[in-house]
């Protein structure tokens, strides 16, 4: 497990039509505030702040087809070529991380290939990244630093 230490928040949180809404600045529009959006936002500005990932290289809650079936992913960092480098799944912090989190996120990465995945709940964070040798995916000790 990756120990993460969120920044201070400092979301800009408004009230309309009785739904409490959070400003998304990647997305530059207000969504409903759900505890996976919590979760989402606060992520966010962790790769943001902390990690100093490139805002630009981020994009949040796009469309993918698994087969037939259409999904969204949480959030995806890209290389500076463009090409998706990094998965986040994200779930609430009352949702515990599971086989099946991960499972979700490697059907996931069939679509749309990474080096790493990533799955947090905000309590708790993994990222794993494919090892071709051993077949098989190897969970890092934190996350990768953007410096490609």
């Amino acid at each position: 497990m990756i120990n993460i230490v969120f920044p201070e928040p400092d979301f800009k949180v408004i009230k309309e039509d009785g739904k409490t809404l959070i400003f998304d600045r990647f997305r530059k529009r207000y969504v409903v505030l759900t505890p996976e959006e919590w979760v989402r936002q606060n992520f966010l500005q962790y790769l943001d702040k902390v990690m100093k990932y490139p805002t630009a290289l981020i994009a949040i809650e796009k469309e993918i087809y698994l087969g037939e079936l259409k999904k969204r992913f949480d959030i995806v960092v890209y290389n500076r070529e463009m090409t998706p480098w990094m998965l986040i799944e994200c779930k609430e912090m009352e949702v515990p991380l599971t086989q099946a989190t991960l499972e979700q996120a490697v059907r996931y990465n069939m679509v749309l290939p990474v080096q790493y995945l990533t799955i947090t709940n905000g309590n708790n964070t993994y990222c794993c990244t494919y090892n071709k040798d051993q077949a098989q995916w190897q969970f890092l000790p934190e996350l990768p630093s953007y410096h490609i």
